[in-house]
């Protein structure tokens, strides 16, 4: 593995609060202001983003560390809610986002390593990581019937 790794991205304005998210390879998204920022519905905020960088994030890590645990599951997702507000002195940012995992295990014996596993996942998100927001973390773990 390198020390350091490269992720550019261009953004296009097109107008009033519109723009093209754009990177070499990638499926061009439509992005615009929120709609309480005078956006419009139906394209992706720098919001929204956020959170799903997190929540994506939280996913791949998750995916990692059970693959490498050999952790037997059946199925896997993450809602995730972030919470903007004002914070005096700096203005606008998330302060908080809770992920809610919901997975399904294929035996008893993987509960209590199914916890350790998101727990871990949450610890080492890098995106989590690089981030000054709060992350917490509401697990629902199931046993396949």
């Amino acid at each position: 593995m390198e020390d350091r790794y490269f992720y550019s991205t261009d953004v296009e304005w097109t107008g009033v609060r519109h723009g093209c998210l754009k990177s070499d390879s990638l499926p061009t998204l439509q992005v615009d202001a929120p709609p309480e920022f005078k956006g419009n519905e139906g394209a992706w905020t720098p919001e929204h983003l956020f959170v799903g960088a997190i929540s994506s994030c939280f996913m791949t890590t998750f995916l990692a560390i059970a693959e490498n645990s050999h952790l037997d599951f059946e199925n896997f997702n993450v809602n995730a809610t972030g919470t903007l507000e004002k914070v005096e002195g700096r203005g606008l940012m998330i302060t908080e986002i809770t992920l809610r995992p919901k997975l399904t295990v294929k035996n008893a014996e993987a509960l209590p390593r199914a916890n350790r596993i998101l727990e871990k996942a949450e610890q080492h998100c890098l995106i989590s990581n690089s981030a000054r927001t709060q992350i917490h973390l509401e697990p629902t773990i199931s046993l396949l019937a």
